[in-house]
């Protein structure tokens, strides 16, 4: 008993440490195995990524074709409104103002002739009233001398001396200077009324008050400046024009007021009260010289009556001091080329492109460029179609698919695609319809459908008859 006891305790440790050592050495290879299987399961479940096809290298632009169009070429500029007239008004006499006219304010409204202010007339009535005595005096002397000459003359008679008496005998030279002291006597009096009627200040022309400097009770001085007036004949408008403007609208340097027939049409807008108005006019002169530092020569515009006829269709009237634009109508082009001004590229490059969607950089004559359009003589023929999408210059090799400007949606122009892509398409599509036919194992390797797998055996088991049939023959031979 003792001695299969100690044995027992003996086997116990030695079979506990062989299981150690087995558990040590299967468990890292049964981790392993599980690893491995479970990978490959992972492979076998996991899609292969989808092969993109390559993108067609075709690039879709904007065209719209080139035509032909009677165009007027026009010149936009801008300038500052200002009257034909403007004075400052200043008395001629001086005084204290005792009347203002109600007109007689900042903005105020007058006519010609109307009275605008009125100076203290005593002093110059009391100089009229003294001219007039002066003149009265020198009419008596005139009529005194001429009776002393005549009495002079008859008592030459009477005397009965002969001969004829001498201009002095006669008072001829005491005539003359009483006749002078009278003109001199009826000038004072001109003046004096004169300076009297001067004591109302008069409206030389129709217009209105820009400011106002004095108002009444002022005692004023002859040049005192009591306001600045300007005429509502006329506005105009100094219109800085360069040398490729005046080409546009030929226009001669040397215009004058009185050549009527050179005379353009402009049309000249402002936003006021929120709204753009219009005024039409026309240009009347050149300055005839040339700014030296801006190169530009000055085309006045003129707008007659710009308080009455001469306002805008809504009745807004053209006030001087105000920015307006002018657009000043020059030659007429009978059918000129015209595309947009986008398809216009830098150095007056135009990029045309034909029904196969191949471009060509073009150089263009341009005659008049604006926002909107560009107006060529040469370098592309109507109907062709002009690019206006923003393109380089080193893509003009490329093919393109052209879209309309005016409706995208619409494709102008499909260039067929080349041999090589279509040779890969059709590789890529019967790759497709390979891979649809195969299956996938659990390990990841290919299976083949069902209806091959079946179609296989069918020929097998249509060969082995035709084998044993041949057997069979061949037996019966001698």
């Amino acid at each position: 008993m003792s001695t299969d006891t100690a044995t027992n305790k003996t086997a116990a440790p030695k079979k506990r440490a062989w299981l150690r050592k087995t558990l040590v050495i299967l468990v890292p290879i049964l981790i392993f195995a599980f690893a491995f299987f479970g990978l490959f399961a992972m492979q076998a479940g996991k899609q292969k990524p989808e092969v993109q096809k390559r993108r067609d290298p075709t690039l879709a632009v904007m065209a719209v074709p080139a035509f032909r169009e009677t165009v007027v070429l026009d010149v936009v500029v801008q300038g500052q409104t200002r009257p034909r007239t403007q004075v400052d008004m200043s008395p001629q006499v001086g005084g204290k103002i005792i009347y203002v006219s109600p007109q007689f304010v900042a903005g105020g409204q007058f006519s010609k002739g109307d009275t605008l202010l009125r100076l203290e007339q005593a002093d110059y009535q009391v100089a009229v009233l003294r001219a007039e005595a002066a003149v009265a005096r020198a009419e008596q002397v005139v009529v005194r001398e001429k009776a002393e000459g005549q009495i002079a003359a008859e008592d030459w008679k009477d005397l009965g001396r002969g001969g004829a008496p001498s201009a002095l005998t006669l008072r001829k030279p005491q005539l003359a200077e009483a006749e002078a002291s009278l003109k001199s006597a009826q000038a004072d009096l001109d003046n004096a009324k004169l300076q009297l009627g001067r004591t109302f200040i008069r409206a030389p022309f129709n217009g209105r008050i820009s400011e106002r400097f004095a108002d009444i009770g002022q005692f004023v001085g002859p040049g005192t400046r009591l306001a600045q007036i300007f005429s509502t004949e006329s506005v105009e408008v100094p219109l800085s024009i360069n040398d490729a403007d005046l080409t546009r609208l030929a226009l001669p340097v040397s215009m004058s007021a009185s050549d009527k027939t050179a005379n353009l049409d402009v049309t000249l807008s402002a936003v006021i009260a929120g709204e753009r108005r219009e005024w039409a006019g026309k240009i009347v002169r050149t300055g005839g010289v040339f700014d030296p530092q801006t190169r530009t020569i000055s085309a006045i515009a003129e707008v007659k009556d710009p308080f009455g006829k001469g306002m805008s269709k809504d009745g807004f009237p053209l006030p001087p001091g105000l920015f307006v634009e002018a657009e000043i109508l020059g030659q007429t082009l009978e059918d000129a080329i015209v595309i947009p001004r986008d398809s216009l590229r830098p150095e007056d490059k135009v990029y045309v492109v034909d029904d196969k969607g191949e471009a060509q950089s073009r150089d263009a004559v341009v005659l008049d460029t604006n926002a909107d359009r560009a107006v060529i003589a040469s370098g592309v023929e109507p109907g062709e179609l002009v690019i206006i999408s923003p393109l380089e210059k080193s893509q003009i090799s490329l093919k393109f698919k052209v879209l309309d400007a005016n409706d995208p949606t619409k494709i102008l122009i499909e260039p067929p695609k080349p041999d090589w892509m279509k040779e890969k398409e059709k590789g890529e599509k019967s790759a497709e319809s390979e891979k649809k036919s195969e299956k996938k194992s659990f390990f990841g390797r290919r299976k083949k459908d069902d209806d091959s797998e079946k179609k296989k055996d069918v020929d097998k088991d249509n060969e082995k008859p035709a084998k044993k049939a041949d057997a069979k023959v061949e037996g019966s031979k001698p």
